[in-house]
């Protein structure tokens, strides 16, 4: 499916007119930059191909824009009429039957109109949410997950080949803390004194899991060794756990295709083979009694311990195995998305990969900024291990699905985030989820009143020609571009942003064209047209960021 066709075509007809002229022998389609000008009296679209051919020609660029527009082919672009602006600016003004052709585009695809082949199935793993199975996933997580999976679902509308990926931490010290604190609330199930460990977890979900593991097996595990229960307890909370990881992210909308164990790297022996890979390439050495990996000959701002002098791992060596075997699947790209305070992690993850043969760019580590949840003005507290998070769970219960991730989606992941839990909850326009399924309700509300008078979808739309409707029609045309500039970045917020603007045309349409009017069917069935197909590209839009399209409201 191919990329905004009306652009596409003017962008040939400004590639050949400069060719014609003898101007250039060739010019790159992707160097002709064509734009939508704020200013709607600059024409329906606007390039700058003039200034940019100053350079090459010596000329003035209002010179080279008068011979560009001489020798444009109007028919080849459905041009009604071409001015020059400023400095030598090109303004094209389309036939008003060229705007309206993308209506039916929209209605023959449907659910998948926007979907591009852009990406040309590049294989792409990204990364995301993989907190440690010891907890509820709280506030950061939320975003993490909405981000994640908000990106995932656009690049794949975008053409890319997408795997989204969970990162298990279930071999640290912070499992046996979770095992630890587990077997002391079971010993104080059983009524017998035990202190949690100095790191340990005080959720009310240990609680529970300790109380379910009293109910089922009584004071089995107060008689047996005491490293064998601990075993036991890790193994059954992390369990636990994950289930409750998977089935809140689940009803968040978010469901990986793989869930990784690090324990794994461990069991499979793939940890002592990436060392040896480091050696053999010469980039470690040994000081202090410990081994280190020369991540500065690759940019880093000091070299890093592999293996520390009492012989165990730090967390980069199993991090780095992971990275390899992530890469050894045959994945083109990775990307990781982690926390605000992640951003000593990249240059030496990116080191290592290099170390073993890849590309720095072939790992992609996008920082996220943190999130303050503010309530009537308040800053909401965390803390995870007293348990008095604010957690997805939560937020679902209070504010939604919907809500939330719209707004962890509606700013760029890298700014940080104030939370307005007040403003989520109204039903306002103020609120910009609100304001946005309350624009497809409508448009469904109108679909209905056109069955009830029976009109029907026009397949023709020579009468739209009101501004609205045409400045409508163009936002509808830039979906596809926006989801591919979306893609390109694994910035979701685009999408968001082209919801608010797509929601706020078409209630200025509506406002300004009376769509249902029987004594004028044959303008109603197009105008009908143009909202089934805004209807379409909202409720595809909303769906690229895990928000539902309701019919009602």
């Amino acid at each position: 499916m191919a990329v905004n066709k009306i652009e596409l075509s003017l962008k040939k007809v400004l590639q050949k007119a400069i060719i014609d002229l003898g101007y250039v022998e060739d010019y790159n389609l992707e160097q002709i930059v064509i734009e939508i000008p704020k200013d709607k009296a600059h024409g329906d679209y606007s390039s700058n191909i003039a200034m940019q051919l100053t350079k090459v020609l010596r000329r003035n660029p209002r010179e080279i824009a008068q011979g560009i527009v001489n020798a444009i082919d109007k028919d080849m672009g459905n041009i009604d009429h071409v001015e020059i602006a400023g400095p030598g600016f090109i303004n094209l003004f389309l036939k008003k039957d060229a705007m309206t052709s993308i209506l039916k585009e929209v209605l023959q695809e449907k659910e998948h109109y926007g979907e591009t082949d852009f990406g040309q199935g590049i294989k792409y793993n990204i990364e995301f949410v993989s907190a440690n199975p010891t907890g509820d996933l709280h506030l950061g997580h939320a975003k993490g997950a909405a981000v994640g999976d908000s990106i995932c679902r656009i690049m794949s509308a975008a053409g890319y080949d997408v795997t989204k990926e969970y990162y298990i931490n279930d071999a640290g010290n912070q499992i046996t803390n979770l095992a630890l604190s587990l077997y002391a609330r079971y010993l104080q199930a059983l009524g017998i004194e035990k202190e949690l460990p100095e790191d340990g977890y005080y959720g009310k979900d240990i609680i529970d899991i300790a109380q379910k593991i009293k109910d089922e097996f009584g004071d089995k595990f107060q008689h047996v060794d005491e490293k064998e229960a601990i075993a036991y307890f890790r193994k059954i909370g992390t369990e636990h756990e994950l289930q409750k990881i998977k089935d809140i992210l689940k009803e968040f909308r978010v469901v990986h295709d793989v869930w990784f164990s690090e324990t794994s790297l461990y069991e499979e022996n793939k940890i002592e083979p990436t060392i040896q890979k480091l050696k053999d390439q010469g980039y470690t050495y040994e000081a202090e009694g410990a081994l280190w990996f020369k991540s500065t000959e690759f940019g880093d701002d000091k070299d890093r311990v592999l293996i520390k002098s009492d012989g165990s791992y730090t967390y980069l060596t199993p991090d780095i195995a992971y990275h390899l075997n992530k890469l050894d699947r045959g994945y083109e790209y990775l990307v990781d998305l982690l926390g605000a305070d992640h951003h000593g992690y990249i240059n030496r993850m990116k080191a290592a990969i290099q170390a073993l043969g890849y590309n720095a760019d072939q790992l992609n580590i996008d920082i996220m900024q943190m999130v303050r949840m503010v309530e009537n003005g308040e800053v909401v507290k965390m803390s995870k291990r007293t348990g008095n998070a604010v957690t997805i769970k939560d937020l679902i219960e209070d504010i939604g699905v919907d809500a939330t991730r719209y707004f962890f989606v509606s700013k760029a992941a890298s700014s940080p985030f104030d939370f307005d839990l007040g403003l989520a909850k109204s039903q306002s326009n103020d609120n910009p989820v609100y304001y946005a399924q309350y624009a497809h309700a409508r448009m469904c509300s109108i679909e209905r009143q056109a069955k009830q008078v029976q009109i029907d979808v026009a397949d023709h739309f020579e009468l739209l020609v009101h501004p609205k409707e045409i400045e409508l029609v163009k936002h509808i045309n830039e979906f596809r571009n926006e989801i591919i500039e979306s893609a390109k970045q694994r910035s979701p917020h685009k999408i968001t942003n082209y919801i608010q603007k797509l929601a706020q045309l078409f209630h200025s349409f509506y406002n300004d064209c009376y769509v249902i009017d029987e004594e004028n069917k044959e303008l109603s069935s197009q105008r009908l047209a143009l909202v089934k197909a805004s209807q379409m590209t909202l409720k595809n839009a909303l769906n690229l960021v895990g928000v539902s399209a309701p019919e009602k409201m």
